[in-house]
């Protein structure tokens, strides 16, 4: 801080002209204090009154009216006798005195802005002692006035002005006077349309009253809550205070006075503490420490209900908004069949068309009448994001291969089997138990059916096995005699469903030895090798023999017999099936269509089918990771909840997201990872130890067994350095997860284009948006058209001419993401004008700033050229920009490279989830909408995860009254966000 400058000084010289424009040869060392202009501050403790005055003031003046009529009878029916009614007004006389003490606490508090205050602002600090110090003569000379047996000060006072025992209106009078602003102020509170015309008005009378109720404000004006809104709102607070004031007359007050007047009459006849008390006459010391502390415990206990009822209504009113539905994964499981419902309300657009006079002014949603195709439909979007969110973890490595196949959902219904399909991981185990309990069933299917009825999922897992074990066997088996015997067998079984009698007649204690063969079938049919034809020949005899000697002998004669021509007779030692015929069947290779045409829903569909045979443990713990399981439950829970109706891609609003970035860490270095502190730990160990099971996702992504082989190969240890940048505070960590919006724009906007054909077939977004496809192109344009990322690094220049690794890493960021853009300043030397006229060469260079946006020169990874930096726009400053504080001069100069109608901040230490980010098109509705009917929002906060909350136990502490707040205050006290609560994070 220069000691010349007259930010918290006043120059006491005058500058010559030709020194006022350069601010050359000031005198330093002016030591004339001109006051505090921007932020005046006197440490107190009476601030706690002043910042709550009309708390305190309330409960002082409730504390007085209850001792009263607990002292004249002690129930409240008793206000309404005259004198005790009379003696209650003297509350008023009270809170003159303490709003004469507020006025005197606000010229104390504000003196040292004294000197900076306007003639207006002085003035209504005086005149508002000056009424207070009137009201507080006024008042109890009106009340002395009007009593009828005064004692003491009243006495003397109605001996000044006479016998005024007939005019009791008089301190009415005068009350109603005192009054008179509050009911003012309470007629503007119920109306609020009154209150914002009157904030607007530029009327002298409205600007009058204005300024003696508060200072003129011009940020805010006229922006005031609903009046549904405030009704609930003083409700919550009248509903409050009434509980508090009964609970502390009836509990607190009530019983000491009868202690109180036997103490006071006990009379006092040795009194050992004369010197503090010489002329007492009762004890007065014993009252103050029987009252003490339940005057404390008096005011101290309004927290304690309000703790109360926001836990009460905060519950109440999130239970009605579905909030927190959705908790653990077990409710998750529970509910997961609505959730494609759920999915489709909410995050897809709605393109039905109403017709009809009716249909105008009905707000419930068309349905088509086709049922069973928008269901298939619903089914396919679903399985999409679902999935696109699924593999969003794995990239992340929150969750490893085997908890990604067992979350994955197939891309859409399998017309063959004709039934939903759920992921595997809600149908794990089933398999393996009911192949259990039918072998050890003896016959009898009590137990089997108790657990279906039980567990839907336990149906669903045999239903769709059965339905795929048919499916295989048909699409593997092509010889005509062969599937005539399959087709019979299969109608047997299904007779027997049908009938119900399944597990009484037939022999199902040989059914795992089925099962396990079929399972060496499915391991082959993924390898799909031509040379294993062999074992596959081997394995269907092996089931044939397990089926026609084993499970289904008693029906082996009549099924058989057609086909070889053999008897009905059961001989004793020989076998119904003629092995001769029975080695015609499954013996030719012909017969097999072998290896099958492997397509990407036959690869899924043997994948899915072996795991729901072969995993044999409950997956009630999948997925594994805690972040996972918040992440995961936190979406499926905002899916219930009520939000906007997202809008196509193309008709939702555009918005910009900017980020604020100096010198942080943009990139871990191996060096950065591989050095130790004081203590011997290093960043990657420390990584380590906080993240195991990520760390082990990791190495099982980049297919490396431990650390060293990651140094082995330059693409490895790149990896490396990325999943450290994306634990810790980087900029690499918050660019990939605002570049998850535009990820997620263009597949919500491919879902938008993309043909029913298409969705019906169970695409892969993958395979449809290829570099060859028009639609990808398409679907970027619109993702381009509605989304912009900037990250303004200010020194980003600076940093490429020192050639600093940090300039290379975010030109690497640039490269990574072609739609990401980067703004900073440019200090560049020119020759000025007046420097090329003249011949003086040593006035020709002059510095120039600049605001640059850049983006990458080179999209394609596989270009050979050189990756540089591109300039979009360049724009002259009138000078430096960074003057004070670095940040907001850093966010003010890169603004106006954002576009769209929205925008979001965001710090650099922050980042964003791909399912939260499937939500915005919801989110920026909130703006379209008027806030109850008042006028449209323009600024919308979300809630924020504190990533670093398990590193350290200050960060703990930090959270868990940060989840508090969230979840309970605000859903209580906010009420007027709809929509907005728990309903949104980053």
């Amino acid at each position: 801080m220069r000691a010349d400058a007259d930010f918290f000084k006043t120059p006491n010289f005058v500058l010559n002209p030709r020194d006022q424009t350069n601010g050359e040869h000031r005198p330093a060392g002016n030591d004339h204090w001109m006051g505090k202009v921007n932020f005046v501050e006197i440490r107190s403790f009476w601030h706690i009154f002043r910042s709550f005055d009309r708390m305190w003031s309330f409960l002082i003046l409730s504390l007085q009216a209850m001792v009263i009529v607990a002292w004249n009878g002690g129930t409240p029916g008793d206000i309404f006798d005259a004198g005790v009614f009379k003696q209650v007004l003297s509350i008023f006389i009270t809170a003159a005195v303490m709003k004469m003490g507020q006025a005197i606490l606000d010229i104390v508090l504000s003196w040292k802005a004294r000197r900076s205050m306007s003639l207006a602002v002085k003035l209504r600090y005086i005149l508002k002692l000056l009424s207070g110090a009137a009201w507080v003569v006024i008042l109890p000379v009106t009340y002395a006035y009007t009593s009828d047996n005064p004692t003491g000060l009243n006495r003397t006072i109605k001996s000044w002005f006479g016998d005024g025992r007939n005019q009791p209106s008089l301190y009415i009078l005068a009350v109603v006077i005192y009054l008179s602003p509050n009911m003012l102020a309470a007629t503007l509170f119920i109306f609020p349309v009154l209150r914002r015309f009157l904030e607007k008005s530029n009327l002298k009378v409205v600007a009058l009253i204005m300024w003696w109720s508060q200072p003129r404000l011009f940020v805010g004006r006229g922006m005031h809550e609903g009046a549904f809104s405030l009704f609930k709102y003083t409700m919550f607070w009248v509903v409050l205070l009434a509980t508090k004031l009964v609970v502390s007359f009836y509990v607190e007050i009530r019983p000491l006075v009868q202690p109180t007047k036997d103490i006071m009459k006990v009379p006092i006849t040795t009194f050992q503490w004369h010197e503090f008390f010489p002329h007492a006459k009762n004890n007065i010391g014993v009252v103050i420490a029987l009252w003490a502390p339940i005057i404390l415990v008096y005011f101290m206990d309004t927290q304690i209900w309000y703790a109360i009822f926001s836990t009460l209504v905060g519950g109440i009113y999130g239970a009605c908004r579905r909030l927190g539905e959705i908790r653990t994964l077990g409710m998750l499981r529970s509910r997961f069949e609505s959730l494609p419902k759920a999915f489709n309300d909410h995050l897809i657009p709605n393109d039905s068309k109403r017709r009809g006079f009716r249909s105008a002014f009905s707000s419930k949603p068309y349905k088509k009448p086709e049922d069973g195709k928008e269901e298939d439909k619903i089914a396919a979007r679903f399985a999409q994001i679902w999935n696109l969110i699924i593999t969003s973890f794995r990239q992340e490595d929150l969750i490893d291969n085997r908890e990604k196949d067992l979350l994955l959902v197939p891309y859409c219904k399998d017309r063959e089997m004709d039934m939903i399909q759920w992921p595997p991981f809600l149908l794990a185990s089933k398999i393996p138990i009911a192949l259990d309990m039918a072998a050890d069933s003896g016959g009898k299917d009590r137990d089997l059916k108790k657990r279906m009825n039980s567990d839907p999922y336990f149906t669903y897992a045999i239903k769709e096995c059965y339905a795929s074990f048919k499916n295989v066997i048909y699409a593997v088996v092509v010889g005509p005699r062969e599937r005539d015997v399959i087709q019979k067998i299969f109608k047997v079984v299904d007779d027997l469903v049908a009938a119900d009698t399944l597990i009484k007649d037939l022999h199902m204690s040989n059914l795992p030895t089925l099962s396990k063969k079929f399972i060496e079938l499915l391991v082959i049919l993924q390898k799909n090798n031509k040379d294993d034809l062999g074992q596959v020949i081997i394995l269907f005899q092996d089931m044939l023999e397990v089926v026609t000697r084993d499970i289904m002998e008693d029906q082996l004669t009549e099924l058989l017999e057609p086909v070889h021509g053999g008897n009905n007779r059961k001989h004793e030692g020989i076998t119904p099936l003629d092995q001769q015929e029975q080695e015609q069947l499954f013996t030719k290779a012909v017969e097999f269509e072998f290896p099958v045409k492997a397509s990407d829903a036959w690869k899924e569909k043997i994948k899915r089918l072996h795991l729901l045979l072969t995993v044999k443990e409950s997956a009630m713990d999948v997925p594994t990771n805690l972040d996972a399981r918040r992440r995961i439950s936190f979406f499926a829970n905002s899916l219930f909840m009520d939000m906007p109706k997202a809008p196509k891609v193309r008709n939702m609003l555009p918005f910009s997201v900017l980020t604020p970035y100096y010198k942080e860490d943009v990139l871990f270095s191996s060096q950065a990872l591989e050095e130790e502190n004081e203590d011997g730990v290093s960043i990657l160990f420390y990584l380590q130890k906080i993240y195991p099971d990520e760390w082990k996702n990791f190495l099982e992504r980049v297919d490396c067994k431990n650390e060293e082989e990651l140094r082995e190969t330059e693409q490895t240890e790149d990896e490396l350095r990325l999943w450290a940048s994306y634990r810790g505070q980087t900029l690499t960590r918050t660019v990939r997860g605002m570049m998850y919006y535009r990820q997620a724009l263009v597949l919500q906007s491919c879902l938008d284009m993309a043909p029913e054909n298409d969705l019906m077939e169970g695409f892969r977004a993958a395979d449809i948006l290829s570099e060859e496809s028009h639609l990808l192109t398409q679907s970027k344009a619109v993702a381009d058209m509605k989304f912009t990322y900037v990250v303004s690094c200010q020194s980003y220049g600076i940093q490429k001419r020192s050639g600093d690794a940090r300039a290379q890493d975010i030109l690497r960021l640039m490269t990574t993401y072609p739609s990401l853009r980067v703004a900073y300043i440019d200090e560049v030397e020119e020759t000025s004008k007046e420097g090329e006229a003249s011949k003086d060469r040593s006035k020709k260079i002059e510095k120039v700033y600049y605001s640059a946006l850049v983006k990458a020169a080179v999209t394609k990874p596989d270009d050979p050229g050189q990756k540089l930096d591109q300039d979009i726009y360049r724009i002259k400053l009138p000078g430096n920009a960074m003057l004070g504080e670095g940040k907001p001069e850093n966010q003010n100069h890169a603004i106006i490279f954002t576009r769209g109608e929205g925008l979001q901040t965001i710090d650099m230490n922050q980042e964003h989830y791909m399912e939260e980010t499937l939500k915005m098109r919801n989110l920026l509705q909130e703006f379209t909408k008027k806030h109850d009917g008042v006028r449209y929002p323009t600024i919308l906060g979300v809630r924020e995860h504190i990533f670093t909350g398990r590193c350290f136990f200050a960060c703990v502490v930090h959270v868990k009254p940060r989840d508090k707040f969230c979840d309970y205050w605000t859903a209580c006290t906010c009420q007027s966000f709809k929509g907005s609560i728990s309903l949104w994070t980053s």
